[in-house]
């Protein structure tokens, strides 16, 4: 049996993900390459005039010209796609690439949209703003109530659009039972599984049409590129990457490549994460200037049961309400060493941000208050660093308050 054969034969049996991480994309190139070469080249030549037919009549060739397709991102969309247990995927410049694209290839005037009450920042503004501006009614719900998706779908519902856990007040939404409201009706379920990455949670498994990622956050988790993930069938795919290339939302190269990097220890480092952010979780519970913590791993989170059944880990995102309003937790997040003042999450250090602060430079005060954050609210992003070490941390900033 040949190697390619031997491989399919082991996916077909079923991988684990330590594995199919390192060996997804094996038959992706045949160059003879142990580390993936990066192709940073923007077009690539034809050896005569059918061949270059045959390239520019083929979508998402992956050596044609690289806002198309490059062997780099081929070998990314092998591991997610695996990953996720979908079809096949996409790969955008940016999780809002991945996001935008998928929306704007999927609707049009008069359909119809309905997403939760609590998204990521950006993707609140696109439902709020963006696709009404063109002609698409969208209805928010709160996504912990499935009658209210039930109660909003219209004739015209073309799509619904989910998050789960949600940025940043880690609802969790029941992702089968929106798919099942769905399916029977013809309507596109998209969900953004950024937070909780494939390693914890495959929506797809549980009825979502489409999967997408910010790949900037933990599937990179270094902080060293932006890049996004959409994960699909290949007649959602094919429609998706045509609205793609006319948007121009591109992934280089060199981010792909590190990308394929991060991908290759993200099993091991979800696993560490998860542990540490469960033990922090736990810890701030008990402590007495902590007025509430959201995670959805605590006993004390109302939708515990759920996250449980759809949910193989609880992941890396922890929130919580700091006792004395905004200057107290401003002054703790000043007070914190280990943890960085800084946005984005799912890296190999902890981030924190002052949500609030954050939220309120593109969020109207409205948009902030349907989103459910409070002048107290703190997102933390838990990192690889020893739990000893963070408990000690937010212990020491915790005395300021």
């Amino acid at each position: 049996m040949n190697k390619r054969g031997h491989h399919q034969e082991l996916n077909s049996g079923g991988l684990k993900n330590e594995t199919l991480v390192i060996h997804a994309d094996d038959e992706v190139t045949n160059d003879g390459t142990v580390a993936p070469a990066i192709y940073y080249s923007a077009t690539f030549r034809a050896q005569d005039s059918a061949e270059f037919a045959d390239m520019a009549g083929t979508p998402r060739h992956p050596r044609y010209y690289t806002r198309y397709g490059n062997p780099v991102h081929e070998r990314v969309k092998k591991v997610m796609a695996e990953l996720e247990g979908t079809e096949t995927a996409l790969v955008t410049g940016s999780g809002m690439g991945a996001i935008a694209t998928t929306l704007l290839a999927l609707v049009s005037a008069g359909d119809h949209v309905i997403a939760q009450t609590r998204h990521y920042m950006s993707t609140a503004k696109i439902m709020d703003e963006m696709l009404p501006r063109f002609g698409v009614e969208v209805t928010l719900v709160e996504q912990a109530d499935i009658s209210a998706f039930e109660a909003a779908i219209r004739p015209n519902t073309k799509l619904i659009m989910v998050e789960s856990p949600a940025n940043p007040t880690l609802v969790v939404t029941d992702l089968a039972a929106v798919a099942d409201l769905a399916r029977p009706r013809g309507i596109i379920v998209v969900a953004d599984n950024t937070f909780a990455t494939p390693i914890n949670q495959r929506p797809h498994d549980l009825g979502a049409d489409v999967v997408v990622h910010s790949a900037t956050k933990y599937l990179g988790g270094h902080h060293d590129l932006t890049a996004g993930v959409i994960c699909t069938s290949e007649e959602l795919a094919e429609r998706i990457w045509h609205t793609h290339i006319s948007i121009g939302s591109v992934l280089s190269p060199m981010d792909a490549w590190l990308l394929l990097r991060g991908l290759r220890t993200l099993p091991m480092r979800v696993e560490r994460i998860n542990a540490n952010a469960l033990a922090l979780a736990e810890f701030l519970e008990e402590q007495p200037q902590i007025e509430r913590v959201y995670y959805p791993g605590l006993a004390s989170h109302p939708q515990h049961e759920l996250a449980k059944r759809q949910m193989r880990g609880f992941g890396g995102m922890i929130a919580f309400e700091i006792k004395g309003g905004y200057e107290a937790t401003e002054r703790f997040v000043s007070a914190l060493k280990l943890s960085l003042n800084a946005v984005s999450l799912g890296g190999v250090d902890s981030l924190v941000v002052h949500t609030a602060a954050m939220w309120g430079g593109v969020m109207t005060e409205e948009q902030m208050r349907t989103a459910g954050i409070q002048p107290n609210f703190v997102r933390y992003s838990v990192g690889l660093e020893h739990i000893d070490d963070l408990k000690a941390d937010l212990l020491q900033a915790l005395q300021v308050v």
